[in-house]
């Protein structure tokens, strides 16, 4: 299959790295040095190139502030056949994009990210593949996502949004918080540095991706339910209860078994 790649970042990359031995591929980026590393594919600079090249797939994998723009700016030069498709960690416009782009398309959402994931290694990693779409283009990534040993999960768009909500909602808003009353420690603990370490990582994503996740309507609620749970737990630390301490103990270790 020949297969368009937008973006030569860490996923661009990791998929350009994933399929060019398989399939021939391009990789579409107008910043030459994102470039590089790119091997075993043809690099593209300019849209007006993707018409020469004449793909069957395309993969955006650009920043999400970007996804659309990406999309429209390739589409004078694709055949009605070819299978547009994202990887996208918010779907909120992509769903009434797709519907009236006028191109089959797939769209998918690797919970996996360059920041924590080991690439090389994804055996206990997670991806979600959008019930909506063309039925050739899911059973593409299904197949590739099945070599990578990953647990696939199928939604509906609605579906994701809301898995998202709860999924990314609730760790990123824990970590902002957590990184918002940071002070230097000296002497830090096992436990501080593993969180300090995830509070990194987190803050180095893009500003975009990270505003889109906890303006997802559903994220407020996940929220809330973090007030509501730092109330009690304040309410039992402020009373010195040890009975309901064992008891919220209790409960909270049910949580993650």
């Amino acid at each position: 299959m020949k297969i368009l790649i937008l973006g030569a970042g860490k996923m661009g990359s990791f998929f350009t790295d994933l399929l060019s031995f398989e399939h021939e591929v391009a990789v579409l980026e107008n910043n030459p040095k994102r470039m590089r590393f790119i091997y075993n594919a043809l690099r593209l600079q300019k849209p007006e190139e993707v018409a020469e090249f004449n793909p069957e797939l395309v993969i955006n994998c650009v920043t999400l502030s970007y996804t659309i723009e990406a999309f429209k700016s390739v589409m004078p030069y694709l055949q009605p056949y070819c299978i547009i498709s994202d990887i996208a960690s918010v779907k909120t416009h992509l769903k009434e994009f797709y519907e009236t782009c006028g191109f089959p398309y797939v769209s998918t959402h690797p919970m996996f990210g360059p920041t924590f994931a080991n690439l090389g290694s994804l055996e206990k990693e997670n991806t979600i593949v959008i019930s909506e779409g063309d039925h050739l283009g899911k059973i593409f990534f299904k197949d590739i996502y099945s070599s990578l040993r990953l647990n696939i999960r199928e939604y509906t768009f609605e579906e994701h949004d809301k898995v998202v909500a709860y999924s990314l909602g609730i760790p990123f808003a824990s970590t902002m918080v957590f990184a918002a009353i940071m002070k230097h420690q000296d002497a830090p603990g096992t436990t501080f540095k593993r969180h300090m370490k995830i509070a990194r990582g987190l803050l180095s994503e893009d500003d975009y991706l990270l505003t889109e996740i906890l303006f997802n309507p559903r994220t407020p609620h996940q929220i809330e339910r973090i007030q509501e749970e730092l109330k009690t737990l304040q309410e039992i630390i402020k009373d010195k209860d040890s009975i309901k301490m064992k008891e919220y103990l209790t409960k909270i270790r049910k949580n993650i078994e």
